[in-house]
């Protein structure tokens, strides 16, 4: 280094302040931004969605209405800091403790099936900590299925050894994921087993597997449903659920309610809503769960069209980020990662937006970044982090 010039590649003490911030290679310029702003858009909406659905819910919040308002955000706020810290580690330093995070998510979702469970809004699903906080420790188990199965079927493939994973790769990444989807069904969460077959039909399509592994764990997870449906694994609500999709009219004052409900909210809101804090279905809280699960009906009643719209306008461009992330990047388990987060998002979000408007059935799973949840904050920032970490580590080009 000479006079007042300095390396682009470096990261020394000669460069400093706003040099170093947006230099070629630095990681401010290194990040997806389009992900960041539009996570960061998408959880905003929902504090002001949240705090709308529950701030005349006296017996929900305690007599103050703002106490679910505050929770929202400082979810965000945690979920945030995972991201950072995830984008610090790197997803090559959590590839190498996978088998560590790995078993912490199994043990933890084994806790739900003892004492230490608590059932919630019908799924026995939560760990209650204290305080009114509680975790979801299913929300995690995405996160490790996906991180586990990119580790095992990426392995030989970026050491140069496989042009595509081979079938015992296979066998042994799908037996990695049977385990925690096998003890969540168990419980029974029936939504969160949905999202993580998906998950592995994702990630098992970008790494490369042959495409009989996809029909057949699409034809064995149409079988096991039958099976599950078969041998009473379901609870009553769970089965509810499923007769009111294929119903809608039956029983609208019980098991057809939720749905019924959430279109009538959806379908006042118009082209641009009733305004916002002013919806009839939401003042009158007609709605259950609408701070959660059903958190969409607000942006729908309050917002309109064009307010609902824009949150899956947002979550569109996380997605679209995400391919790209995923096919830039260079090494196969950054792809398979990114391709499991896409997986994820893209079914989990359709499911939700589909069941407010009656074309999926209720399965009990939050809008991703919207809904009220700190589990679910804390796993989808994680994952943006995760996402993040794939680009800031891909070799820069010429």
């Amino acid at each position: 280094m000479t006079g007042n010039s300095f390396s682009v590649s470096g990261y020394g003490p000669e460069r400093s302040g706003w040099t170093r911030l947006f230099a070629r290679d630095s990681l401010a310029r290194r990040l997806d931004w389009p992900i960041l702003f539009s996570a960061i858009a998408l959880s905003l909406i929902g504090a002001a969605l949240v705090y709308s659905a529950t701030r005349n819910r006296t017996e929900l919040n305690q007599g103050d209405p703002y106490y679910f308002l505050f929770r929202h955000l400082l979810n965000t706020g945690i979920g945030f800091a995972l991201m950072i810290g995830t984008v610090w580690l790197g997803h090559r330093t959590l590839r190498t403790a996978v088998p560590i995070l790995y078993g912490i998510s199994v043990l933890l979702i084994l806790l739900v099936l003892t004492p230490l469970g608590a059932t919630i809004n019908g799924a026995h699903a939560w760990i209650v900590i204290g305080g009114g906080f509680s975790l979801q420790p299913s929300e995690f188990v995405k996160i490790t299925i996906i991180l586990g199965m990119a580790m095992l079927l990426a392995a030989r493939v970026d050491a140069g050894d496989k042009a595509h994973p081979d079938h015992r790769t296979v066998v042994q990444a799908l037996g990695l994921a049977a385990v925690p989807i096998l003890i969540v069904l168990l419980m029974p969460d029936l939504g969160s087993v949905m999202v993580m077959v998906v998950i592995v039909l994702g990630v098992l399509l970008t790494s490369g597997a042959s495409n009989r592994w996809i029909f057949g764990l699409i034809g064995t997870g149409a079988m096991g449903a039958i099976a599950v449906w078969q041998l009473g694994v379901l609870d009553e609500y769970q089965i509810n659920r499923f007769a009111a999709f294929a119903n809608p009219e039956l029983d609208p004052a019980g098991v057809g309610y939720n749905t019924n409900q959430a279109r009538i909210a959806i379908g006042s809101g118009g082209l641009l809503g009733t305004g916002l804090f002013k919806g009839s279905q939401t003042t009158g809280q007609f709605v259950p769960e609408q701070q959660t699960d059903f958190v969409f009906t607000v942006a729908g009643e309050e917002l309109g069209f064009v307010g609902a719209g824009l949150i899956i306008l947002l979550l569109g461009v996380v997605l679209w980020r995400a391919c790209r992330i995923a096919r830039e990047t260079t090494e196969l388990y950054g792809t398979i990662v990114a391709g499991g987060i896409i997986a994820w998002f893209a079914f989990q979000a359709f499911e939700n937006i589909g069941m407010t408007l009656g074309i999926m059935p209720v399965a009990g799973l939050p809008l991703p970044f919207v809904s009220y949840g700190g589990s679910s904050m804390f796993a989808v920032w994680v994952a943006v982090g995760l996402l993040q970490s794939i680009r800031v580590e891909r070799p820069m080009s010429a």
